[in-house]
C-alpha cells in the first residue's frame, strides 16, 4: 500500500482523529506521529491531502426534548420497559438506576454522539440503545443529572 492509503486506514482505525481533521484542529506533524504508518513528513503530507476530501465538520443541532426517569431498575423482558438489551431489560420499578430519554430529532446513529459526550463527562453507562425518534440511556441514580446535561449538549 501507499504511505496515502496506510494514513488514510489509520485515520478510519480511530474516528475521533477524522472528527478532529474534519473540525480543522489537528497538528498534522503531531497526528503523523500519532498513527505511525511511516516517514512523519510523509505521513503528515498525506494527512493535508486527505482532509481536502473530508466534508467540514459542522455539527448540527438536533430538535430533542429530554427527560430523566429515577428509580429504574433491570427487569426481565417486558412491554412496558424502557430499553431492552439482549434479554436485561430496564423498567421504572423502584430500581438504583436514572434513565435519560431523548425523543425527537434522534436515531441510533445519535447514540454515538451521546455516549462519547458522556464518556468525557466521566458518566458510566449501564446500557443504551435508540431507534428512530428515541434513545435511551441508562446511568447510576446519582449521575442523572450530569447524564441529562451531557445529552442535551450532545444534541
Amino acid at each position: 500500500m501507499t504511505v496515502a492509503a496506510d494514513t488514510r486506514e489509520a485515520v478510519r482505525e480511530h474516528p475521533f482523529l477524522q472528527t478532529a481533521l474534519r473540525a480543522g484542529v489537528v497538528n498534522y506533524t503531531a497526528a503523523a506521529r500519532f498513527l505511525d504508518v511511516g516517514e512523519q513528513e510523509a505521513v503528515a503530507a498525506a494527512l493535508r491531502r486527505y482532509v481536502e476530501d473530508l466534508e467540514d465538520y459542522s455539527p448540527s443541532e438536533r430538535r430533542a426534548s429530554v427527560s430523566m426517569k429515577s428509580g429504574v431498575g433491570r427487569a426481565d423482558e417486558s412491554d412496558d420497559a424502557l430499553l431492552v438489551v439482549g434479554d436485561t431489560g430496564f423498567s421504572a420499578d423502584g430500581g438504583d438506576y436514572t434513565a435519560v430519554v431523548a425523543e425527537g430529532e434522534v436515531d441510533a446513529a445519535v447514540l454515538g454522539d451521546v455516549l462519547a459526550r458522556l464518556g468525557t463527562a466521566e458518566v458510566e453507562v449501564e446500557a443504551a440503545g435508540g431507534t428512530e425518534g428515541t434513545l435511551v440511556v441508562v446511568v447510576g441514580r446519582r449521575a442523572g443529572a450530569n447524564a441529562v446535561r451531557a445529552v442535551e449538549d450532545a444534541l
